[in-house]
């Protein structure tokens, strides 16, 4: 006889954010029955949640009853965090905050998403039980973010993640894919940050480490806490510039290095590299080539349509 196996149950804010997409397909790729919610570009896919309407965030966990949260969304722009606090506290605090209390109150195990941005990037790299010492206010709310998170849910699994890029709707979607009419319009030299080391992160190795986490989860009430997962390829923006010309073909001789210290916005951690060891030691993760993932994400919006056939034929 089959058994009937009832379906895991997947809830996933900011699902229509660059890493919530990413998180939605993986899960609902796997045999989990995913519900995404969004707010402003969330219909008509997706269930449109306000969630600092803590009500409909009771409602729709209610409701739904998911084994599993996973919870994406997040005001990320630190130059906007610090533009707009009250609005960013709001968002990546208080709502995770009560996120996590109504996760607890229907046995669901929720993966907090935070940031490198919580370290100083003085002493890397970072392992999960290092000291957090955020810089600019963005990496402040996350870290508030993450406190309030374990303060309403001790089973809660924070998951700090550093730069990301993946298949964007837009350019401006990621840091990384942003540089990339930079590039390609090589009529104009670019100063290009080679100052800050990074370690960019696809969004569907970062699903990965979700789902698989969830799973684990499903099998071992132990798994829960800090965790950290990243690219391993240390680079500046200078050299991510470089190596999507080179996935490209493109010309490079137009970008330009500069190697001081930011000093419009946000402060930034010099390296934040974060030691993903634990999650490894658990067999937990992916990791994808930073040229096979830039070429994926980037190759439609290139502008030189010619370039399609040499670089995929």
């Amino acid at each position: 006889e089959d058994v009937d196996i009832p379906s895991r149950r997947v809830l996933i804010t900011g699902a229509t954010g660059l890493l919530g997409r990413a998180v939605f397909k993986e899960f609902n790729e796997n045999n989990w029955n995913a519900v995404g919610c969004g707010y402003r570009r969330a219909r008509p896919r997706f269930e449109q949640i306000n969630l600092l309407d803590s009500v409909a965030v009771h409602d729709i966990i209610h409701d739904f009853q998911p084994h599993v949260i996973v919870h994406c969304a997040a005001e990320r722009r630190p130059d906007v965090v610090e533009s707009q606090p009250d609005a960013a506290s709001q968002l990546n605090v208080a709502a995770s905050g009560n996120l996590a209390k109504e996760a607890a109150g229907v046995g669901a195990f929720l993966i907090y998403i935070s940031t490198d941005y919580v370290f100083d990037g003085t002493s890397p790299p970072y392992k999960e039980s290092d000291v957090p010492n955020p810089l600019n206010l963005y990496g402040k709310t996350k870290l508030d973010g993450e406190k309030a998170v374990l303060e309403n849910n001790e089973g809660a699994a924070i998951l700090r993640i550093p730069i990301l890029y993946g298949e964007v709707e837009r350019l401006e979607e990621s840091a990384v894919t942003v540089m990339f009419d930079k590039v390609q319009f090589s009529n104009k030299s670019a100063n290009m940050d080679h100052w800050q080391q990074r370690f960019p992160t696809n969004v569907k190795d970062v699903a990965t480490v979700c789902r698989q986490l969830a799973e684990k989860r499903m099998l071992d009430p132990s798994v829960k806490g800090t965790f950290h997962w990243s690219g391993n390829e240390q680079m500046t923006k200078y050299e991510m510039a470089c190596a999507i010309a080179d996935a490209f073909n493109l010309p490079s001789s137009h970008l330009r290095p500069i190697t001081d210290c930011p000093v419009v916005g946000a402060l930034r951690p010099r390296n934040a590299q974060l030691d993903c060891s634990k999650l490894e030691m658990l067999g937990i993760g992916h990791r994808t080539p930073f040229r096979d993932g830039i070429k994926e994400s980037l190759w439609p919006f290139l502008v030189d349509k010619r370039w399609r056939q040499t670089v995929f034929h």
